[in-house]
């Protein structure tokens, strides 16, 4: 079978298709011919744990869709045929391996293209917005880097739950194409300058859960945006810069939470905890149609390189797919 491999140092990443073969399923994890995989901006960030050791080469791709051809020993709630995602190593690659644990369900109304957009991407925003937010109905929610694929299923998830999101964004044509996915408040501002209006469109209130998913570049803003007993969560630093100052009178006085989102340091057991609360939660949004993944392009599977290109050029809003076909 073919699979994408990357070697990624402080110099870059280099990308080589490769011709391997194919998998056998382990027990409790299934063998899947892929048929979408989504692409994640952490995974070509150094530092973000998504990737094996500096210089060294790893078959990519962090999430997908397919359909069971064979399962591994003492799996019981899967069997072949069906149409299953989940987050999983090396989906850039006509098969792949999907542990059990972290194993879902496609629903009916779905396109591979869209259920690959969500077992990574949804599953973080769940934990930043639910697990560890605590985000409640009338609350306000700030987004750093809105469009991105985790701030759009940020934004998605926080109109599920009734929360009111600010988003921040360096291109005005994103933000308005956002709207339609109900932004209710689109800042549009390359520099850490937002919270002014953030506390102006709050009435001084200040945002109750902050998404950071750009970095060190806005940590000092976010804090200056925060409410009383406001959460700041970190998801990335696709900015590069690792350091910040902290306001520790405002982190004092305003009881405020600073919490980080990754899986570098979990276990299988930790990463797979939330998955039937999200599948019993967030799925039946998705199987009804209340909630779409936003697909911004797909892409053949031999045209990672320029979609990774179009990626980190910063262009898309939402997900960029790549569509598999297995030989």
């Amino acid at each position: 079978m073919q699979s994408w491999w990357m070697q990624l140092d402080a110099e870059g990443s280099r990308l080589e298709l490769r011709d391997v073969d194919v998998p056998a399923p382990a027990a409790r994890q299934l063998l899947v011919r892929m048929h979408a995989a989504s692409l994640n901006r952490g995974e070509f960030v150094a530092g973000h744990g998504l990737h094996g050791p500096a210089g060294s080469w790893k078959a990519i791709g962090g999430e997908g869709a397919g359909e069971v051809v064979a399962v591994g020993p003492e799996v019981s709630g899967f069997q072949p045929g069906e149409r299953v995602m989940a987050r999983c190593s090396g989906a850039f690659a006509e098969y792949a391996l999907f542990d059990e644990a972290e194993t879902m369900l496609v629903p009916a109304n779905m396109t591979w293209e869209e259920a690959a957009s969500i077992p990574l991407t949804f599953l973080v925003a769940f934990d930043m917005l639910v697990l560890q937010g605590r985000l409640a109905r009338g609350q306000w929610l700030l987004i750093n880097g809105v469009s991105s694929g985790v701030g759009v299923a940020c934004l998605q998830l926080a109109n599920a739950l009734g929360a009111q999101v600010i988003g921040t964004s360096t291109s005005q044509a994103k933000l308005d194409r956002l709207r339609l996915l109900r932004l209710n408040h689109g800042l549009h501002t390359r520099q850490p300058d937002f919270a002014g209006r953030v506390m102006d469109i709050t009435g001084g209130h200040g945002a109750d859960l902050i998404v950071n998913a750009v970095g060190g570049s806005v940590f000092a803003e976010n804090v200056r945006c925060a409410a009383f007993e406001g959460r700041l969560a970190t998801v990335g630093y696709v900015d590069g810069v690792l350091r910040a100052d902290l306001d520790l009178e405002a982190l004092h006085a305003r009881r405020l939470t600073l919490f980080g989102v990754s899986n570098k340091l979990r276990t299988k057991a930790q990463k797979a905890a939330a998955v039937p609360r999200f599948a019993a939660e967030v799925l039946p949004y998705f199987a009804s149609g209340a909630m779409r993944p936003l697909i911004d392009e797909v892409i053949e599977f031999a045209q990672l390189p320029e979609a990774k290109a179009r990626m980190e050029g910063g262009g898309h809003a939402g997900k960029i797919v790549l569509r598999v076909a297995a030989a």
